[in-house]
């Protein structure tokens, strides 16, 4: 079986997270729901304290640097709430992994599949995540 840990390398410089978002909110953009398939889902969130993020420090170089930069790009600014979002105190405590950044960014008709090949690594169940309930998809006028 493949050893990669999402772990060990969360919140990294070359973290694929940023991407992620920018594609879903492209895809906001679209007036039916669409949905979003994950093949390599990791946990839901990652503790940046952990044995694993510590073991390796990446987070340091990587999102430590830049999540609370105020001249963020627009277009990466509802990656960063998402981020924002799990770390209430201003602390960068947890880094979201992709279930929870698709979660926060995903409206309540497009639909989550996620997958992940490693056990411990399973996304977390519905109930405990912790942003909230997504929102519905706006309605817009035809024309």
């Amino acid at each position: 079986m493949l050893s990669y840990r999402h772990s060990f390398h969360a919140g990294n410089h070359a973290d694929e997270h940023t991407v992620q978002s920018l594609i879903i909110s492209a895809l906001q953009g679209k007036e039916k729901p669409f949905p979003c398939l994950d093949s390599h889902a990791g946990a839901g969130s990652y503790l940046l304290s952990g044995e694993h993020a510590e073991r390796t420090g990446e987070y340091l170089e990587g999102i430590a640097c830049i999540w609370q930069q105020p001249d963020a790009p627009e277009l990466l600014k509802p990656y960063f709430k998402a981020i924002r979002d799990l770390n209430h105190s201003g602390t960068l405590r947890y880094y979201p992994g992709s279930p929870l950044i698709a979660r926060h960014l995903l409206h309540a008709e497009d639909k989550l599949q996620l997958t992940e090949l490693h056990p411990s690594d399973s996304p977390p169940p519905p109930a405990a995540r912790r942003f909230p309930e997504r929102q519905p998809r706006p309605r817009r006028a035809h024309r």
